[in-house]
């Protein structure tokens, strides 16, 4: 294995949960907790990679339809789902999870131990011919896993919060459907292979870093003011 590979793939990811990590600053979550969700969302590439080949069998389309069954079906849902899985099978229901900022935080480790798996296939593996591909997929693929962990982390905490159980239940099903459909816009504008279309792809990216930072500070905020109140 390329160690100079090796440490390009993984270089953004660890800058991107460094930085997560040190947000929630004022109530850190377990050391441990933190790392199983990252192992098991590394781990949630091995089943994402079965359920995609399975589905890509029955792609029978083709033009855009073919490059939106594999954007939103193949790519987006299966590992949105996968990745989801994982927040909600070991941190979500835990008295850990105890405020706002920590789905965003526990979902953009599974979101980052995925794609740090995902990168060392590409950078490592793959493409080891393409000197731009580590640097492409570091400025936009690894940032784009955290922010579509944002966004599912914000809706799981809305869901498990919210009193409601009409917007308990939609909050929980847009933790799936919401970056679903974000990740499916990534890989549609990318896979179309339409130029006018790939005009897009960074106002498009610049976009959704902007609701998701949005999303983030106003967990931040909600985290600084129940401390301060605790102090109080």
């Amino acid at each position: 294995m390329n160690l100079r590979l090796f440490i390009i793939a993984i270089t953004p990811v660890l800058i991107f949960l460094m930085a997560i990590y040190l947000t929630d600053r004022r109530d850190r979550e377990p050391t441990k907790l933190l790392l199983l969700t990252y192992l098991f969302g590394a781990l949630s590439v091995i089943p994402s990679i079965i359920v995609e080949e399975f589905l890509i069998k029955f792609n029978i389309f083709s033009g855009l339809l073919k490059a939106a069954y594999n954007a939103f079906i193949v790519a987006a849902m299966t590992e949105e789902f996968f990745k989801r899985l994982v927040v909600v099978k070991l941190p979500f229901r835990t008295s850990y999870f105890n405020e706002k900022l920590d789905g965003i935080v526990y979902s953009v480790f599974a979101s980052l131990g995925f794609a740090t798996v995902e990168n060392i296939i590409y950078v490592v593996f793959t493409y080891t011919n393409n000197p731009f591909i580590g640097l492409y997929r570091g400025i936009f693929s690894v940032p784009a896993h955290g922010v579509f962990g944002i966004t599912m982390g914000y809706y799981l905490s809305l869901s498990r919060f919210d009193t409601d159980r009409t917007r308990k239940a939609a909050n929980l099903r847009k933790s799936f459907t919401v970056p679903l459909i974000l990740h499916g816009v990534f890989d549609f504008i990318l896979m179309a292979n339409i130029p006018e279309l790939t005009l897009l792809f960074v106002p498009y990216v610049i976009f959704i870093w902007w609701i998701n930072e949005r999303k983030l500070s106003k967990f931040v905020f909600d985290s600084r003011s129940r401390i301060l109140k605790k102090r109080e």
